[in-house]
């Protein structure tokens, strides 16, 4: 039986990602546990693990990817860049037909290759298996409380950006001194328990819901709160959560309640747009709305958070947003406004505690799937073209693919 040979793609995107899906040890670990396998890595001097750190560990390097069976990078490929006829993995963003992508997705039918999307990788109950979700949720909670540290004046928390790895940033933990705020943290997925994971750390006490709403405390805390906190369905007396996701235009936001008590607010809840907004702009303007700090984990322009008017970079993470004339303006430049970090790519700051943690999950819940046949169609539910054409699954995709073409049409005519 001939081996399957997998390469490791250098990042093209720009803005750069410094991600990998196997880190250098991951790969030997792969190595071992998958012997009818093989590696070969892109060099790349962008890669938060250098080329030499692989060469040591006996990982070969490869300019030329074109006799590997299987690809994986992290985010899209450049279309110049796509190799015909090979087996990709990456986040391509093009299931919600993402406008950026269209011509993406049509050069890969045309180019004859088979695109299997992470973020549709799921076990049979429907469960995500690989995702970068837990170092949004961390990166994110710190640079939220660093932007609130920046606005009050309380202290200066060193990026994480420019930390090498995750414990250097915990090194800055120590510097984090509150009053005695509440912070809201809403969700109760990957992206939530990274939040909570760095305010546990920090020392901050977890409440319950109850208390954080009833309660003064003389310390700083948080609460978790999940959608039946903040939600209501006003012809139905009981929360039942299947049909709020079944339903979500149904159902009306309760989180007025919360946004008199919170001072911080950390945003980690998936967002269907059918779904209430946790606030209007219009509430924003009350003189008892008292969050004056969000860091929009999830980003969603436009979304559950109506303050989130745009994304920001790594750079420059925050804004503020003037609540009276609704109008965006200079971080920290006027105590009233609310100021949002809205980074769209968090785990990017730790880069390589970030791929460790996803080339755990690729080993543990993918790469079985090569070598078994994918006897549980993981990989099949995941595929989203194959042989030129969009699966059945993701026919619906076939306008938003066409629509690429047609525009090149249109662009070669004039």
């Amino acid at each position: 039986m001939s081996k399957l040979k997998i390469g490791i793609i250098k990042e093209g995107k720009i803005p750069v990602d410094k991600r990998v899906p196997l880190t250098p040890k991951k790969c030997v670990e792969a190595l071992q546990e998958f012997p009818e396998m093989e590696v070969a890595v892109q060099p790349s001097d962008i890669r938060c693990f250098t080329d030499a750190e692989y060469q040591e560990l006996g990982i070969p390097l490869q300019q030329d990817l074109t006799d590997c069976d299987v690809l994986m990078g992290v985010k899209e490929v450049p279309v110049e860049q796509l190799i015909p006829n090979k087996t990709y993995l990456f986040f391509s963003h093009t299931i919600k037909e993402q406008p950026q992508n269209a011509k993406l997705l049509r050069a890969i039918l045309d180019k004859n290759i088979t695109l299997i999307d992470y973020e549709l990788l799921k076990s049979s109950d429907g469960q995500r298996v690989v995702a970068f979700g837990r170092y949004a949720g961390i990166v994110g909670a710190y640079n939220g409380m660093l932007t609130y540290g920046r606005k009050h004046g309380l202290f200066n928390l060193k990026p994480a950006y420019l930390c090498h790895e995750m414990e250097d940033m915990q090194e800055e933990y120590f510097k984090v001194k509150l009053p005695p705020i509440k912070i809201a943290v809403t969700g109760g997925g990957r992206v939530a328990g990274g939040a909570m994971e760095v305010l546990d750390k920090m020392e901050i006490r977890k409440v319950s819901v109850f208390d954080f709403l009833y309660k003064q405390f003389t310390e700083p805390v948080y609460a978790q709160l999940h959608s039946g906190d903040y939600n209501t369905r006003p012809d139905v007396e009981v929360w039942d959560s299947p049909d709020f996701y079944t339903n979500p235009h149904l159902y009306k936001s309760t989180f007025r309640k919360f946004t008199r008590v919170t001072d911080l607010l950390l945003a980690c809840a998936y967002w269907n747009p059918k779904a209430p907004k946790l606030f209007t702009e219009e509430e924003a303007r009350n003189a008892d709305f008292r969050i004056d700090t969000i860091a929009d984990i999830t980003c969603d322009v436009g979304g559950s958070i109506p303050v989130t008017k745009r994304s920001t970079t790594i750079t420059e993470p925050a804004f503020d947003y003037n609540p009276q004339t609704a109008a965006l303006e200079p971080p920290y430049s006027r105590p009233d406004n609310i100021t949002v970090m809205a980074v769209d790519n968090l785990p990017c700051e730790l880069p390589r505690n970030a791929s460790r943690d996803f080339g755990r999950h690729l080993i543990d819940n993918v790469l079985p799937h090569f070598f078994n046949n994918d006897a549980e169609e993981m990989l099949e539910r995941a595929t989203i073209a194959k042989g030129g054409k969009l699966t059945e699954r993701y026919r619906y995709l076939q306008a938003y693919a066409d629509s690429a073409a047609n525009n090149k049409e249109r662009q070669e005519a004039v």
